[in-house]
């Protein structure tokens, strides 16, 4: 099964979805779960509409043997988990000062790949310490 990435970033209210691999195909949600479930149903649609008109299709959609992988861009990810950290927590948790956060996570600055690695390890550490909890 080959992995297709999907493009995720928050733009204020929405988060905005599309595939690199297939060309104008995307998707609008105001949640996580309505942004996921939005670019799959787009992506069949799509699919659906390319087969039918007899429009060039990427390999890897032919067939339907493929994967959505989905990649958040920061602002997304800080966005999405907004009403369970503050920025504060987000402070404890990567170092990364508040007001830096908070540009971040408003679209005003993008971090640079060496922060964005920063927050994303820093996540995944908090995620494995909590896949170890047992209560």
């Amino acid at each position: 099964m080959e992995k297709v990435i999907v493009k995720i970033s928050h733009t204020g209210k929405n988060y905005t979805a599309y595939l690199p691999q297939l060309e104008g195909c995307v998707a609008t949600g105001t949640t996580r779960e309505e942004i996921q479930n939005n670019i799959n149903e787009a992506v069949k649609f799509h699919i659906e509409g390319s087969l039918e008109d007899n429009d060039p299709l990427p390999q890897v959609f032919v067939g339907g043997n493929y994967e959505l992988i989905f990649q958040y861009d920061t602002a997304a990810v800080l966005a999405t988990y907004k009403g369970v950290f503050t920025n504060a927590a987000f402070e404890r948790i990567t170092g990364i000062k508040q007001k830096q956060i908070q540009h971040y996570s408003t679209g005003y600055r993008k971090p640079r790949p060496a922060q964005a690695k920063k927050i994303q390890d820093s996540l995944h550490k908090l995620g494995r310490e909590l896949m170890a909890v047992e209560l």
